[in-house]
């Protein structure tokens, strides 16, 4: 697939060598041509310098063959209006934007523009390892009604089938971690020792869902 990303900051030099690392093409658009350096002498793709929402420097970069645009300069304002041109001017089926501000980020999701909120981000990554006990969201619908979450198990559930535990808590077992490494359970996979929990769940259930994963199954209760 050919990507287009505008700005070579480290997000786009990252991201653009990890694309063409893959056996995508890529071109990197940015107004400021020294910006490239961060590419390094080993990069194939295209170097088109210019502003990124501009259709001729999009077209220049190879837009109109593009399957993905990815919009990570420094400016909010600038990678919704790129993201919005490569959607609706070239017809780019995957399209992402970076915000720095999650409440603009949070109203860009609601139209139809999939976003990045920098800051919201970094903030929940940083809670989930500031504060391992609590079920910091993974994910949010953009309405805020659904997240997808780690929640902490107690071992009272080892043992446990993956249906019983979605029974009696409501929730949906997204995935699992087992060692390291991430699988999808079925309704037969039992709990293991060790195993982290990842869940969809209504957001205003939080609360319940942690108790009971807190508390163990039904039986062990009474």
């Amino acid at each position: 697939m050919h990507v287009v990303i505008m700005g070579c900051g480290r997000v786009g030099s990252t991201l653009a060598q990890t694309l063409e690392q893959q056996g995508h093409t890529v071109a990197v658009v940015d107004q400021d041509p020294t910006a490239f350096r961060r590419l390094g002498s080993g990069f194939a793709g295209r170097r088109v310098t210019g502003v990124g929402f501009d259709q001729d420097t999009l077209r220049e970069a190879g837009i109109e063959e593009a399957g993905a645009f990815a919009a990570v300069s420094s400016g909010d304002n600038s990678n919704i209006i790129a993201a919005r041109v490569a959607r609706e001017m070239f017809g780019v089926e995957n399209v992402a934007a970076r915000i720095y501000d999650p409440r603009r980020a949070e109203v860009y999701q609601r139209l139809g523009i999939p976003t990045v909120a920098t800051v919201r981000w970094t903030a929940d990554q940083m809670l989930r390892r500031l504060l391992p006990s609590g079920a910091e969201p993974l994910w949010r619908d953009p309405s805020g009604g659904v997240q997808l979450a780690e929640v902490p198990t107690s071992a009272k559930w080892v043992g446990q089938r993956i249906s019983k535990l979605q029974e009696e808590t409501g929730v949906r077992v997204a995935f699992l971690t087992r060692l390291g490494e991430a699988m999808l359970p079925t309704a037969s996979t039992v709990l293991q020792e060790g195993d982290l929990v990842h869940v969809m769940m209504r957001t205003d259930e939080v609360e319940k869902v942690e108790a009971a994963f807190a508390e163990g199954p039904e039986e062990s209760r009474s």
